[in-house]
């Protein structure tokens, strides 16, 4: 019998990574989000934001908050267009899907998750787990001539949170995860608030200061040193970047200007000084907001403790980084040198960075989805509607409040993050 061909949706919460086994390698990147664009009136589901112009004073609403899917309506209609013609052009009920969800989730979000899934999509089976656990099956770790490593740590940085993930034979520890309540929204938000304190107001322009955080900044190995600089000559040092604004009117996008660069009498300049680095900072130094949480490097030494002491060495040996918020230069040379005092003498450390982090969870659920363990994994549709989805926490092992597999202990989920709009979909399907 043929296979059925199966979507990888990589749901993040600020973009969804979406491609079919008929075509592995073409991947679309769409925005998870409904857009409101204040500049040309228009509101844009999910891919249909590669057709705006007007980049100004835009309006989001996420499906995500607080790192879980809670608005199902949004979520919908974003899904609805990824399905569609427009994007993938496929039958649900005659495919099955490999979808990502976030780490911890809670279990009656988990439950939306399989009706969607099964009952208004139909897919014919599906398999869902969070990103790090699918990086066994990729290529971070690869290294020609030698065997994948059989123990693994991966920093997966996104949106809304930084987690670190200590894997074994391809299962995830789950007591010895660790989250830090820092992710691009965060940072993306303080640059916000500091420009809008120091120079203009972009308090309504999450895009613009997201385009200028991840052109200018960077993770720096000598914060002391490179605070120091700017401070010493605040106007002119080899820190400092000149930001030019977008002005939409005229088609220009933003852009860093080169030291010799024309000027024009119009163009508004937003000049990045210790914001370059203060920034990203506080992936690594999470007290300089006030957040009294663990630092990358600190959350590392914290997870690798808590797994056995015969396979510690490994771990230090295998660090692999996936995630948006892992792509600022410098970023790898930072945490090496935060590592190294901590780990013991004799350990090796070995850090692992992808060639796309945004991508690297989709072609390894790529390369799952292409084997036949994906069908051994997967829930069908007939199971679902025998079992519930009772049947797909135990056969997922995704059970975080009840602790499904015994051999491995699983820390308590985290706090719910408010009231969860959700909605039954006979429900939605009324409306």
């Amino acid at each position: 019998m043929r296979r059925a061909p199966v979507i990888v949706l990589d749901n993040g919460a600020s973009s969804i990574k979406v491609g079919a086994t008929t075509s592995p390698e073409d991947v679309r990147i769409v925005t998870n989000a409904i857009v409101r664009s204040k500049g040309d009136k228009i509101t844009y589901f999910g891919h249909e934001f590669d057709a705006c112009k007007d980049f100004s004073s835009l309006h989001f609403r996420l499906p995500f908050e607080k790192g879980y899917l809670v608005d199902w309506d949004a979520q919908k209609a974003i899904w609805d267009g990824i399905f569609s013609d427009q994007v993938l052009n496929i039958d649900t009920a005659g495919t099955s899907l490999l979808i990502t969800e976030p780490y911890f989730n809670l279990t009656n979000i988990q439950e939306v998750y399989d009706q969607f899934v099964f009952e208004e999509y139909e897919f014919q089976s599906y398999f869902c787990l969070p990103p790090a656990a699918l990086i066994p099956h990729g290529q971070l770790f690869s290294v020609p001539g030698l065997p994948k490593p059989e123990c693994m740590l991966v920093v997966d940085a996104g949106f809304s949170f930084t987690h670190i993930v200590p894997i074994i034979g391809g299962s995830v520890i789950w007591s010895a995860v660790k989250r830090i309540d820092v992710g691009g929204k965060l940072l993306t938000n303080h640059l916000k608030e500091l420009v809008s304190f120091r120079q203009w107001n972009m308090m309504e322009e999450t895009y613009i200061v997201n385009d200028v955080k991840e052109k200018c900044c960077y993770v720096s190995t000598q914060f002391s040193a490179d605070l120091e600089t700017c401070r010493s000559d605040k106007s002119r040092n080899s820190i400092i970047q000149e930001y030019v604004l977008p002005d939409f009117s005229r088609n220009r996008q933003g852009y860093i200007r080169q030291p010799d660069g024309p000027r024009m009498e119009d163009e508004q300049i937003l000049c990045m000084g210790n914001e370059r680095f203060s920034i990203p900072e506080v992936m690594f130094c999470p007290d300089l907001i006030r957040l009294h949480q663990a630092g990358i490097g600190e959350a590392i030494v914290q997870s690798i403790n808590l797994l056995p002491e015969d396979l510690q060495g490994m771990f230090w040996a295998n660090i692999g980084l996936i995630g948006g918020s892992t792509l600022f230069q410098g970023f790898a040379a930072r945490l090496m040198a935060e590592l190294r005092p901590c780990a013991p003498s004799d350990s090796e450390i070995k850090i692992y960075e992808s060639k796309n982090a945004i991508t690297e969870a989709y072609y390894s659920a790529m390369a799952l989805a292409a084997t036949s363990a994906f069908t051994n994994v997967a829930v069908t549709r007939a199971e679902y509607l025998e079992g519930g989805s009772g049947y797909c926490r135990r056969k997922f092992g995704t059970d975080y409040e009840r602790g499904g597999n015994e051999e491995v202990a699983r820390t308590p989920p985290p706090s719910a993050p408010g009231k969860v709009r959700t909605r039954t979909v006979s429900a939605m399907k009324r409306r």
